[in-house]
């Protein structure tokens, strides 16, 4: 079998071994790429709905949306962990994967605007298909992660049918059901690693969800800036728009900053672990993802072009920030820095929650909360490498 596939130009997909320097591949960031082009969809509608006055409407299809997509990042990114062989067909079907995102993208202007469900399911049951191949070709290549492999092709084959099924339903069973497909589609990995953990790399994981992290910050930046800029091409508001864009910036660096203040790989020890990481990065990608729909929901404001008031514009900034980093503390931060920083850092967060009733200002105070806590988390870092270093400083 072995000598078939290399004439084929394939590997056999067996489960990675614990390599040290797993890294991600060219591949994988190129597929990360795909995916922020669907995340920027979902922010650019989810800035014209909250500005529009359609606040609750727009942040429950914006989340519904960045389910599909951090859903499927996020399977193959495990998956590809495990099983990555990188070989000539890997690839192909990856970029199937790529293929189902586009369409996915395409499809996120009419879910979210007209609850229009056909092409965006289209695109992420392509994704989930394409990686169900992949399981296959795993469990006949890998007999010892067979059971496993199984599990999922499975599984997800099944929730699936259920998708494509939904797209018969009248609007308001499509909406209601939608949670019910979600909720099996995170038992799916539950009942698949109960028959057998798969090898994932705990280093690669987190090298991976940074990555992602970065793209998504890369992009909310980007939206921002280039919205600012085409508003200070009128020549009015330009003090304002000025003071949004420097604190758009502090923001995202700040942003950056707290995410990789302190390395979770080391605590990614077992699959209880890695399911509760895993998981709950839906929040700290989704807040990440929404930054930028708060500046340019700002923006609006600031230029008079919004329907909302200037407290809900400065709350559609200051909640995302808020809950990146609250959800950071819960997911990264909590179980590596002391009580009081934990403290400051929750404080920091529902203060830069409630910046965003402060009419004209918040953006910049915001950027002060951020950069605070940064320093809270950069003290309290040097604090305990001083006491290991036997510096004899109290925590």
């Amino acid at each position: 079998m072995t000598d078939t596939l290399s004439r084929l130009g394939l590997r056999r997909m067996t489960a990675r071994g614990p390599e040290a320097h797993r890294v991600a591949t060219p591949l994988e960031l190129l597929f990360d790429l795909v995916f922020v082009v669907a995340v920027s969809q979902a922010s650019v509608n989810l800035h014209h709905l909250v500005s529009d006055g359609h606040i609750g409407e727009g942040v429950i299809a914006y989340l519904m949306v960045f389910f599909a997509v951090w859903w499927a990042w996020m399977n193959f990114t495990w998956f590809a962990s495990a099983f990555d062989t990188d070989d000539w067909l890997y690839r192909v079907m990856t970029i199937a994967q790529m293929a189902g995102v586009l369409i996915l993208a395409a499809g996120v202007h009419d879910a979210m605007v007209s609850f229009d469900y056909t092409t965006i399911t289209w695109g992420y049951v392509i994704m989930r298909l394409a990686l169900v191949g992949q399981w296959i070709r795993a469990a006949v290549s890998d007999p010892g992660s067979r059971r496993t492999a199984l599990t999922f092709a499975i599984g997800v084959s099944l929730v699936q049918v259920l998708w494509v099924a939904r797209l018969a339903l009248d609007p308001t069973w499509q909406f209601w059901s939608f949670f019910v497909l979600v909720a099996l589609e995170l038992l799916v990995p539950v009942l698949g690693e109960s028959r057998g953990r798969t090898s994932w790399h705990p280093h690669h994981i987190s090298e991976r969800y940074g990555l992602f992290t970065l793209l998504l910050l890369g992009e909310s930046l980007l939206a921002s800036a280039t919205a600012i800029f085409d508003a200070l091409g009128e020549g009015e508001h330009v003090g304002e728009l000025f003071g949004l864009a420097a604190s758009g910036l502090v923001i995202t660096a700040g942003m950056w900053w707290i995410y990789f203040a302190r390395e979770p790989a080391d605590r990614l020890t077992d699959a209880r672990a890695g399911f509760q990481f895993g998981y709950l990065h839906y929040i700290v990608f989704a807040a990440a993802g929404a930054v930028s729909a708060g500046v340019e929901v700002e923006l609006d404001e600031i230029i008079g072009k919004t329907e909302i008031s200037a407290e809900a514009a400065g709350l559609a900034l200051t909640l995302p920030v808020a809950i990146f980093v609250l959800s950071l503390w819960a997911v990264v931060l909590r179980p590596v820095i002391r009580p009081w920083a934990s403290v400051c850092l929750v404080a920091g967060a529902l203060a830069i929650a409630l910046m965003g009733l402060l009419p004209h200002i918040e953006s910049v105070l915001a950027a002060g909360v951020v950069t605070a806590v940064v320093i809270v988390l950069e003290i309290d870092k040097w604090r305990a490498t001083t006491r290991r270093r036997g510096g004899g400083v109290r925590p």
